[in-house]
């Protein structure tokens, strides 16, 4: 690691409040350059925190952490946040298992007095902040970040709506930088971008009231009345009045890359006894040429080469979301009801190829989960056939919408649920362990899990012979081809016969299946596999014809133990008293950060683990 004459002696952000303007500057240099040393050795969040270097230390700078709290939406723009809070020696293991998280944690430090993941959740937490410090009488600082791509969501208006009503003391940073993870669509995009463009309302007023003042006998009499049309010139000058009607003093937009002013301004607005939003501009990626020209592709990145943004991890195969967008897209080639819809995931899902063929059948609704899902069920009984594309650990997000708006209609919509199961190192928040638990209890809905790519494209056409809802999980990474059955789609696959016991597995834990089969063989113990591919409704004359002649089964999947698949699998066997069951998946519990083989073995589903317990099992 390369010496940092300033950043190696930052500890606390006590260390920083001793540097001057010029050493504070040289210190935002070390800082960048730190950052692009480390995430392009261990990969990690890069153009978000880039962009938000300034912010941070000017953050750091005004305001006394932990004392007053800084809550960070999001959050994994948070690693300047955690540089100059005392981790720095934690960069050498961030996101991997055991090592410092990707995001803010309340056990990590006393500085992160509250966790995130999932965006649009900073303002209604600060306001529980700041209703709290009131309630105790006292008298500390709440600062909450937001970026303008979390704006989009729905929450963050319900808060700024309660913030507003009970004008607690609080300042809003919004963190202005045209992006999400992809680039921003929609109204309120185009609405900050008439900020950014617009002439500065204080400076004009200020003007106008100089030139009246100066006349004659009249001058001051002119200006008090024009402070009593104030709001005309507002709304005449600054489209952010929209804030300062919901009752948030605006202020802004201020350049997010110039630390004096930034210094400036948050002494000034902490000393405001109602709340702020303090509007800053940000280029995403700042100072590293490759992530401002590409901040999507740096956004989340595997280790890179500094020189060329070459990542270091060549990609075998086609993954589980190209095989969705590219299938999808010759789908919809055929079939004029097909649309697509993502919650400003373009990239992520694979649907920007789905865009670029058919634009006027894509839509990207921004961060805004509940209505993508409600938008879609408006779709479907308008005689469309709606493919939503969401991440698993998103989808949670739009629950109520899923049952009320979809499934009690019974509306044709199919959910494409991406990175099911395990993701890494983004962790907790990000983990897709709970869809199949929420999904399973909903009526109308089928469920479906494909073992491999070829095997997610028969699913894909299968859902357009269905009338009603369909939710198809798929993991992160490559998809590895199986083989090429030809069965039913509804129909449970047989893929290998055993004598002692069989063991029905969905998804990509079929390939996990088969390779603890074959430890189990080399043991002396033969095991079939059952591969589940539609988990509800489970075709149960052919589970049970399947399973005949066993007398343990296990059942294997990437989602929580306790109320999965398994637990369908029990209540059919449940009258079965000669038959033994052992359910095998995620525990009941969070689970970490980490490369995703070390989260498996901690867990104890590694194949050696899982082909020692069965073992075991059929002793019993």
């Amino acid at each position: 690691m390369i010496y940092m004459k300033l950043l190696d002696k930052i500890d606390s952000p006590k260390d920083m409040k001793k540097l001057d303007i010029n050493q504070l500057k040289q210190l935002s240099l070390e800082i960048r350059k730190f950052l692009l040393e480390s995430i392009s050795e261990t990969g990690g969040h890069l153009a978000s925190n880039l962009g938000i270097v300034e912010i941070t230390m000017a953050l750091h700078y005004v305001f006394d952490s932990p004392r007053d709290k800084i809550i960070w939406d999001v959050g994994h723009q948070s690693y300047v946040h955690k540089l100059l809070t005392g981790r720095r020696d934690g960069f050498k293991s961030l996101r991997k298992f055991g090592g410092m998280s990707g995001f803010p944690k309340r056990l990590e430090s006393e500085h992160d007095p509250f966790e995130t993941g999932h965006s649009s959740t900073s303002l209604s937490a600060a306001m529980g902040f700041a209703a709290s410090r009131d309630l105790s009488g006292g008298d500390n600082q709440i600062i909450a970040i937001i970026g303008d791509g979390s704006l989009t969501a729905g929450m963050a208006y319900e808060a700024l709506n309660h913030i507003g009503h009970e004008q607690k003391k609080m300042i809003v940073i919004l963190n202005d930088n045209n992006m999400a993870i992809s680039k921003n669509t929609g109204a309120l995009s185009r609405h900050l971008n008439k900020i950014r463009t617009a002439p500065r309302y204080t400076r004009t007023k200020a003007g106008i009231k100089n030139t009246i003042n100066k006349i004659p006998l009249v001058g001051e009499a002119i200006t008090q009345t024009l402070d009593k049309t104030k709001d005309i010139i507002r709304y005449m000058l600054v489209p952010g009045i929209i804030f300062e009607e919901m009752g948030l003093k605006y202020i802004g937009p201020i350049d997010g890359h110039n630390l004096e002013d930034l210094i400036d301004v948050l002494k000034r607005v902490k000393n405001f006894e109602k709340p702020v939003l303090l509007h800053v501009v940000t280029k995403k990626g700042k100072g590293y040429g490759f992530a401002e020209n590409h901040p999507e592709k740096f956004h989340g990145i595997g280790p890179f080469n500094i020189n060329t943004g070459i990542s270091k991890k060549e990609s075998n195969g086609s993954s589980y979301s190209k095989v969705f967008s590219s299938t999808l897209t010759e789908l919809a080639d055929k079939n004029k009801s097909i649309v697509a819809i993502t919650a400003a995931m373009p990239d992520g899902t694979g649907l920007s190829i789905f865009e670029k063929k058919h634009p006027d059948r894509f839509f990207d609704v921004g961060i805004a989960e509940q209505h993508a899902v409600t938008f879609a069920a408006g779709l479907a009984s308008s005689g469309k056939r709606p493919f939503v594309a969401m991440y698993s650990s998103f989808l949670q997000r739009a629950y109520d919408q899923i049952i009320h708006d979809v499934c009690l209609q019974n509306l044709p919509v199919t959910f494409c649920i991406d990175r099911a199961g395990l993701v890494g190192g983004d962790g907790e928040t990000h983990h897709g362990a709970f869809d199949l638990s929420f999904l399973l209890p909903i009526p109308n809905i089928t469920i479906l899990s494909p073992k491999d790519g070829y095997e997610l494209k028969r699913m894909l056409s299968y859902t357009l012979e269905l009338d009603g809802p369909v939710a198809i999980r798929y993991p992160r990474g490559k998809s590895c081809e199986i083989n090429s059955d030809k069965t039913r789609i509804s129909e449970p696959e047989i893929i290998r016969k055993g004598c002692d016991c069989i063991i029905i597995a969905e998804g990509s834990a079929v390939n996990s299946a088969i390779s603890c089969a074959l430890i189990l063989e080399k043991r002396g113990l033969s095991c079939g596999i059952l591969n589940l591919r539609q988990i509800k409704p489970i075709d149960e004359k052919s589970l049970l014809l399947a399973t005949a002649g066993y007398s343990h089964i296990v059942t294997l999947e990437n989602g929580a133990v306790n109320s999965g698949m398994g637990v369908q699998i029990d209540s059919i066997m449940k009258n079965m008293d000669s038959i033994k069951l052992l359910n095998k998946g995620y525990p009941d519990k969070f689970i970490t950060h980490g490369e995703t083989n070390d989260l498996i073995r901690s867990i104890s589903l590694d194949i050696e683990s899982l082909a020692n317990e069965i073992e075991c099992f059929l002793k019993v």
